[in-house]
């Protein structure tokens, strides 16, 4: 277990840090914030899950987000994009033929959507068309088949909570803010309580 562990944390700690990220956030700021669009995730399989996580933590800290199933994009899903939106896209591989897809797609809707990409392969096609890649490192997975998407996803996880907390600091979104879009459970009585 300590070994997974320690694995795992070294490839937290050597995603690689550049000025990526901060052209990302600009853009998920003048699209969302001051466009009025949203982030619209993507990804297939583990990484199609990641990108709904990391859809739904936008969501819930003031920075509207929905996930966009790359193969349900092509039986008309893809409608949910609009011209101020702005795109995340997840894929390890950078070569998943149905992100690549529905890159072309979103493309021939609106040309000069802006992608940002999540990829263990900063060299891959996928990578090339993007506005902003992020690489997650290309550490190993600790599954022992090395197969298994187990560190890359979380690479993923923690790149997208990069995201969301650096918009959460820049768009000045508040405890009121966040009361107001959790009403139940745990967190909504947390946030209340924390506000008065």
């Amino acid at each position: 277990m300590r070994d997974i562990l320690d694995c795992e944390s070294r490839a937290i700690s050597n995603i690689p840090v550049t000025p990526a990220y901060d052209e990302a956030v600009r853009l998920i700021l003048e699209h969302v914030h001051r466009r009025g669009g949203k982030v619209v995730t993507s990804g297939m399989g583990k990484a199609g899950q990641i990108a709904m996580n990391i859809a739904t933590t936008f969501c819930s800290t003031g920075t509207p987000s929905v996930n966009l199933h790359p193969a349900e994009a092509q039986h008309g899903d893809l409608g949910v994009i609009q011209p101020n939106d702005v795109m995340l896209l997840i894929s390890n591989s950078g070569k998943t033929r149905e992100i690549i897809d529905l890159v072309s797609l979103a493309h021939n809707l609106y040309p000069g959507l802006p992608l940002i990409v999540i990829t263990g392969n900063p060299d891959s096609e996928l990578a090339a068309i993007a506005d902003v890649t992020l690489s997650t490192g290309g550490s190993p997975e600790v599954c022992p088949l090395g197969l298994t998407p187990t560190t890359s996803t979380t690479m993923m996880t923690v790149i997208g909570d990069v995201l969301v907390v650096n918009v959460m600091r820049l768009s000045g979104f508040t405890r009121r803010e966040y009361a107001l879009r959790h009403h139940g459970g745990y967190l909504g009585s947390k946030s209340r309580a924390d506000e008065s």
